[in-house]
């Protein structure tokens, strides 16, 4: 599957774009300045699996906490400003990235103050274009539609370019679905730059879920994206969770269980529902790309576990453990997931030696 090739840039230790693995971004809800707060949600982001995390930074007070709050966390911080161009000049030392939106920014002047402390610090600058609050001058003439967004956007990367600044990765934001696809479309050919891809305010856990599903999963799938944020309304770990499922199945991350599980009908004879979750708990700590597969019956279990790496097939009071297709034994209640868990990981630890071996 090709990806379109752009500019790499770095935030910390992080790789955007060119061939490095797309990043998996998130976003506290804390008032930055309470720090032991905010920290607390960046260590629960970090255990999720969080690549970089953003914090508002709407005043002094905020910007202020940024060089403290940065030495505690092990992941890149980046700072999101709106409208007061100078919390930015003020975040630049303290942070590894600074996110701006070019619609409530300000003047030429503030932006190139901007781009002068993110030269002077080494840092890349997020074009953060939303559908809601482009500049006047696009939002008269285009609205808020994908056109104005991929105008706003061209006009801002043209203006760092005139400035000597090309450290930067571009989103282009809209709330629904459509739009969304269209602008990075759109500007994907035209701009060189790494892209980071979101649906802004997506709203609840399934609302968002799906709406970033389908336009984050197309983009990615067309090769499109290099860093994204599943944005859920109150959520923290659900969107790293969301958003690596996303990559999982949309084939650009090989990383971790790609589950399989029969749809609930009539021939079930045991609680699968209540099987899976119990077998996901106990399995969350694997990172081989393991195809696996967990059914209800020997219906879906006999054309399933061919394919898959481990396969469980539930029957009435007992079941079948199955790798690479042969069956390895027929066990009865807890003790069929205990030695399914144990196959599980045994795969996982065979997976990373036959990688160091060349295998």
């Amino acid at each position: 599957m090709q990806r379109y090739q752009t500019k790499q840039i770095h935030v910390g230790s992080v790789a955007i774009g060119g061939d490095a693995p797309i990043s998996v971004q998130s976003m506290t809800f804390t008032k930055t300045a309470n720090i032991s707060a905010t920290k607390a949600q960046i260590d629960r982001l970090t255990f999720a699996g969080c690549d970089i995390v953003r914090v508002a930074v709407s005043d002094e007070e905020d910007a202020k906490a940024l060089q403290q709050l940065r030495a505690q966390i092990t992941i890149p911080l980046v700072a999101d400003i709106h409208f007061r161009y100078k919390l930015a000049l003020a975040a630049a030392p303290f942070v590894d990235c600074i996110r701006i939106n070019p619609g409530n920014i300000g003047s030429k002047d503030k932006i190139k103050a901007v781009v002068e402390a993110c030269k002077d610090h080494q840092i890349p600058i997020r074009i953060g274009v939303n559908a809601g609050s482009l500049e006047s001058q696009f939002e008269k003439k285009y609205g808020p539609t994908p056109e104005g967004m991929v105008q706003s956007a061209l006009y801002n990367v043209k203006l760092l370019e005139d400035f000597g600044f090309t450290t930067l990765k571009v989103s282009l934001k809209a709330s629904d679905v459509p739009r969304t696809i269209a602008a990075y479309r759109t500007l994907r050919p035209l701009v060189p730059y790494p892209f980071h891809l979101g649906v802004t305010e997506a709203g609840t856990l399934f609302d968002s879920s799906i709406k970033s599903s389908m336009a984050l999963g197309l983009l990615l799938m067309e090769g499109i994206g290099d860093t994204m944020r599943v944005s859920i309304t109150g959520s923290l770990e659900e969107e790293v969770q969301v958003a690596k499922s996303i990559l999982k199945f949309s084939g650009r991350q090989q990383e971790g269980i790609y589950y399989v599980s029969c749809p609930t009908c009539g021939r079930i004879e045991a609680d699968l529902i209540g099987s899976l979750e119990k077998i996901k708990q106990n399995l969350t700590h694997i990172k081989a790309p393991l195809h696996v597969s967990v059914m209800g019956c020997a219906v879906n279990a006999l054309g399933e576990a061919k394919s898959a790496d481990i396969a469980i097939a539930f029957g009435k009071g007992s079941g079948l453990i199955i790798k690479k297709g042969e069956v390895l034994c027929r066990l009865r209640g807890d003790e069929l997931i205990a030695r399914f868990v144990q196959e599980v990981e045994l795969a996982d630890k065979e997976y990373f030696e036959n990688l160091a071996a060349g295998k």
